[in-house]
C-alpha cells in the first residue's frame, strides 16, 4: 500500500490537489484538498446588502452570472418581491447562456483532450480522436471556440457585458430588451443550435432529448456510429474504456431546481435518492456544514448555513483542506448537470443512473442532454418576451431580515444565505457546487463525493498522473476558487 499526491491539476479553475492511497494498481482512499482560501464570507460583513451584487460575482470568472443570480435570489427574498416575467426570462437567459458555454467548454477544452493524450495510443480510433481533440492542434478546439464566442454575444444584449454583469437585480432585469434584439437573440441562438446539431449531436436537439433510456441511447448511437458527431464520439470511447462503469459517486442527487418563471421552477428541485428510488423534496432546513477537516475555527458541530461561520485555521489539527462539508440530512449527496436531469424525471438520465450509476459517462451525457433541453427553452423565454412590458421592479430592502438564494449553476447547487441586521450584512455564507462535490471527511469521517467517487479507479505503475483518475476529476467540472469562496 502507498500513497501519492496529485496536483496541481491543470484545465482546472482555481487549485486542486487529491492524494490517493493505492492498493493492487486501484485507489483505495482518497482525500481531496482545496488548497487556496480567498474569505469572500468575511468580506461581505459589515457591507450593505446590495453590494453583494458586485462584489460576489468576484468570486469566479466564468460562473459570475450564477454568483449574481443567486446573490440577487436572496436579496429578493429578503425584500419579498419577485420579478416580473419579463425580468425572470431575461435573467433565465443569461443563467442559461452562461452555463451552456460551460457545459460545451467543458467537453472541448477540459475534457476531450485527454483522450487524445500518447497513453491511448493503440486503442481503436485514437487517430481520429487526436485529429478531433487533440489540445491546440486538434480540429474542435478551432471549430468551437468561435461558436462558443458567437453565442455569448448573447450577453452583450442581455447584460451589458460579461463577466461580473450588474444587469441581475433582485427585482428582475435592469437591462430591457427591445423588439430588434429579440430578432438578434433568436439568430443568436438558431446560429448556436445550427452547429449544436452539426458537429455535437449529428441530429436535432429535439431527438437527443428524447432519448428515453440507456437503451436508446446506445441504439442512437449504433445507428451512425462515431461518425454522427462528437457526443457519439465519447460514446464510443466510453464503450472503449468502460467509462460507463468508472467513477461511481453517492447515489444521492440534490438539485436545487431552476429558471423560474412565476414561481415555478421549469427544472424540478428536490434530491433523487437511488437507494429507495424517489425524491425527497426539498428543504434546505436539512443542509448543514460541518468544518471538522476543514483548515476552519469554530465549534466543532455541524450548523446551517444562516448561522455558518468562516475563521480560517491555517494550523488545525486533522484538517486537509480549505473546503467544507455540506451534507443534507448527513448525507453525501452530487450535484451537476446528471443531477438536475435526474431530479427533474428525464428517462435517459433517471435510466443510466438505474444502470450503472452516476459515473464519468452519466455525467458527461447529462451535460449534454442539458444542452439540448435548454436551448430549446432558451428561444422560448425569447419569443415571450414582451417589449414594452417592465423588466425590473423597484424594492426596499428592510433593516432586518434573512434571505436565501438557491439556483443551479453549471456545475450544480448553489446556494446564497443571507443575514441582515441594523441595514448591513451580518453573516453571508455559500454552498457552491464544487463544495458539495469536492468535500472532505465529515465528523463521521464519511468521505465527500469525489472521495468516495475515486475509489477503486485504476492507477497503473502509480508514476505520474493517472489518466483514469483525470477522467474521475474532471467528469464533475471542478470549479475551486467558487469552493474556497
Amino acid at each position: 500500500m502507498s500513497r501519492q499526491v496529485l496536483g496541481p491539476f491543470n484545465r482546472v479553475e482555481g487549485d486542486l490537489e487529491v492524494t490517493l492511497e493505492q492498493a493492487d494498481g486501484r485507489v483505495s482512499a482518497a482525500w481531496v484538498n482545496s488548497p487556496m482560501y480567498r474569505g469572500f464570507e468575511q468580506i461581505m460583513q459589515g457591507k450593505a446588502p446590495m453590494d453583494a451584487l458586485t462584489l460576489v460575482p468576484r468570486i469566479c470568472g466564468i460562473c459570475s452570472v450564477s454568483q449574481s443570480a443567486a446573490s440577487a435570489a436572496a436579496l429578493a427574498d429578503l425584500a419579498g418581491v419577485t420579478p416580473p416575467p419579463n425580468g425572470a426570462r431575461a435573467n433565465n437567459l443569461m443563467l442559461s447562456a452562461e452555463n451552456m458555454a460551460d457545459h460545451f467548454t467543458h467537453f472541448y477544452l477540459f475534457f476531450m483532450p485527454d483522450f487524445a493524450r500518447d497513453a491511448y495510443a493503440g486503442t481503436p480510433g485514437f487517430d481520429a480522436v487526436c485529429a478531433r481533440f487533440k489540445a491546440v492542434e486538434g480540429s474542435a478546439a478551432a471549430e468551437a471556440l468561435p461558436a462558443r464566442a458567437r453565442f455569448l454575444q448573447l450577453m452583450g444584449t442581455l447584460a451589458g457585458k460579461w463577466p461580473h454583469t450588474l444587469s441581475l437585480q433582485p427585482g428582475g432585469s435592469a437591462r430591457a430588451i427591445l423588439p430588434a434584439e429579440r430578432v438578434r437573440l433568436l439568430s443568436l441562438l438558431r446560429e448556436f443550435r445550427g452547429w449544436l446539431e452539426r458537429h455535437l449531436f449529428g441530429d436535432a436537439l429535439e431527438a437527443v432529448s428524447a432519448l428515453d433510456s440507456a437503451d436508446a441511447l446506445w441504439a442512437w448511437f449504433d445507428a451512425k456510429g462515431p461518425a454522427r458527431g462528437d457526443l457519439a464520439r465519447f460514446l464510443d470511447l466510453s464503450r472503449t474504456l468502460g467509462l460507463d462503469r468508472l467513477g461511481r459517486a453517492p447515489e444521492r442527487y440534490l438539485s436545487y431546481g431552476n429558471y423560474s418563471i412565476d414561481g415555478a421552477r421549469r427544472f424540478a428541485p428536490g434530491i433523487w435518492d437511488s437507494t429507495v428510488g424517489a425524491v425527497h423534496p426539498l428543504d434546505t432546513r436539512d443542509i448543514v456544514e460541518d468544518i471538522s477537516h476543514a483548515w476552519l475555527a469554530g465549534s466543532a458541530d455541524k450548523h446551517h448555513p444562516l448561522v455558518g461561520e468562516t475563521h480560517p485555521d491555517a494550523d488545525k489539527t486533522d484538517a486537509y483542506s480549505w473546503c467544507k462539508a455540506p451534507r443534507w440530512r448527513d448525507k453525501v449527496v452530487q450535484c451537476g448537470a446528471l443531477a438536475r436531469q435526474v431530479v427533474d424525471g428525464h428517462p435517459l438520465a433517471r435510466s443510466l443512473v438505474a444502470q450503472g450509476g452516476g459515473t464519468v459517462m452519466s455525467r458527461v451525457v447529462g451535460r449534454m442532454l442539458e444542452i439540448a433541453r435548454v436551448v430549446p427553452m432558451m428561444e422560448a423565454w425569447v419569443r415571450e418576451l414582451v417589449p414594452g412590458d417592465p423588466f425590473c421592479v423597484e424594492l426596499e430592502l428592510p433593516d432586518q431580515g434573512v434571505g436565501v438564494g438557491l439556483v443551479e449553476a453549471a456545475r450544480g447547487a448553489l446556494g446564497h444565505w443571507l443575514v441582515v441586521r441594523n441595514g448591513h450584512i451580518q453573516n453571508y455564507q455559500i454552498i457552491a457546487p464544487t463544495t458539495w462535490n469536492f468535500s472532505p471527511r465529515d465528523a463521521a469521517g464519511t468521505p465527500g463525493a469525489l472521495e468516495q467517487a475515486l475509489i477503486g479507479t485504476p492507477v497503473g505503475d502509480g508514476a505520474g498522473m493517472p489518466l483514469a483518475v483525470q477522467h474521475v476529476v474532471r467528469s464533475f467540472d471542478p470549479c475551486m476558487v467558487c469552493t474556497v469562496h
